[in-house]
């Protein structure tokens, strides 16, 4: 390899490390408001811890909605929280509907801190199917595919419109990347918020 493209070959993964090193770290919150002063939330979280998160100035605020499975078709884009099977298939535990405008989020296969072993695929249905031990869907994403068994009493969510006065004591809420700065404080700039009074179920 001549020298000159050694050079550009390291300056290129120097510059990737130093960017992957600038992505401050998130943290995923699932809790409950407890308080709210402008724009800091109080949050007791679900394992009982206090946490105070700060909301950017045009925080971006989501419902999740009860919806039902009948809403799940081909082409839908949707998030399957789920425990693995030993058929290599996802037993889902919840699944969430993504509004059309944020088709292709975070898209794939990846662990999940739902419970102990879950995981999460974002994915296109591709099919789905009424099966023996409830729907039967199969997913696609960039990388591979997933069949998902969804049992009757899954809960299904989609995510709706909300707006800032939705962030108020008592509300159940899951923030999926709040980021933690330098000086250890937590901001986010969308907060899914549960919907009459549902626990967000991803």
């Amino acid at each position: 390899m001549p020298k000159s493209t050694l050079f550009a070959a390291l300056l290129l993964v120097a510059f990737a490390s130093a960017a992957s090193a600038q992505q401050p770290p998130t943290v995923r919150i699932r809790g409950t408001i407890e308080a709210v002063d402008g724009a800091m939330l109080s949050i007791k979280s679900r394992d009982g811890a206090d946490m105070k998160v700060w909301t950017t100035d045009n925080v971006a605020v989501f419902g999740v909605a009860k919806t039902d499975l009948s809403e799940i078709k081909p082409g839908s884009y949707i998030g399957v929280t789920a425990m693995p099977e030993p058929d290599g298939t996802q037993k889902a535990i919840a699944v969430h509907i993504f509004p059309e405008n944020q088709r292709g989020a975070a898209e794939g296969f990846r662990p999940w801190d739902l419970r102990a072993n879950s995981t999460m695929t974002n994915a296109t249905v591709a099919e789905t199917v009424k099966g023996t031990d409830g729907q039967n869907i199969t997913v696609k994403y960039k990388d591979g595919e997933k069949k998902v068994v969804v049992p009757p009493a899954t809960p299904v969510v989609t995510f709706v419109a909300g707006d800032k006065s939705e962030l108020k004591p008592g509300a159940k809420i899951i923030i999926f990347g709040a980021v933690k700065k330098d000086d250890g404080t937590l901001e986010a700039n969308r907060v899914n918020v549960g919907r009459d009074g549902i626990t967000p179920p991803m």
